[in-house]
């Protein structure tokens, strides 16, 4: 029996790496509502990150950079005055601006992806959305992702062997 647990692959899946590598991702968010992480994938590799919040050379949020999150609307209220961008859209375009090719990857995202951030994912050519909870993830975005052939699946982190 020893042997056998011994020799039992202890690692995590990938699903469960890259899951575990974009919450520390997150963890660097300027966002003061909310810390959210993206992380793409080709060939098991990580290709390009990001997270929520304010435009390159833009005051953080937690600054003062974003009026929405500086003042005190409600959750999903005052959306236009928000500059904050989302951590699907930061990976694509930290991926553009350094010429990284996108098309077929994976993409991890802590949060189900908006409307928005599911055409950009279509038209980058990402493949697959794995995310952990649940967001803004209406029925029309679900039927884009659907109808571009984006396979998408909500992440179920392991339960616990203790």
């Amino acid at each position: 029996m020893a042997n056998k647990r011994k020799n039992e692959d202890t690692r995590p899946s990938w699903d469960e790496y890259f899951m575990r590598i974009a919450e520390v991702v997150a963890t660097r968010a300027n966002c003061s509502r909310r810390k959210v992480a993206a992380v793409v994938v080709s060939d098991r590799r990580i290709i390009s990150t990001g997270y929520n919040g304010t435009p390159r050379g833009v005051r953080n949020c937690f600054e003062g950079g974003c009026p929405r999150c500086s003042g005190k609307a409600p959750s999903g209220a005052s959306l236009e005055e928000c500059i904050c961008v989302h951590a699907e859209q930061n990976a694509i375009c930290q991926a553009a601006y350094y010429g990284i090719r996108l098309a077929g990857a994976t993409i991890y995202v802590t949060i189900s992806p908006c409307l928005t951030c599911a055409k950009l994912i279509v038209n980058a050519g990402i493949r697959e959305v794995v995310y952990g909870g649940d967001y803004a993830f209406s029925a029309q975005t679900k039927k884009l992702l659907r109808e571009a052939g984006v396979a998408c699946r909500r992440y179920a982190p392991p339960v616990s062997k203790e």
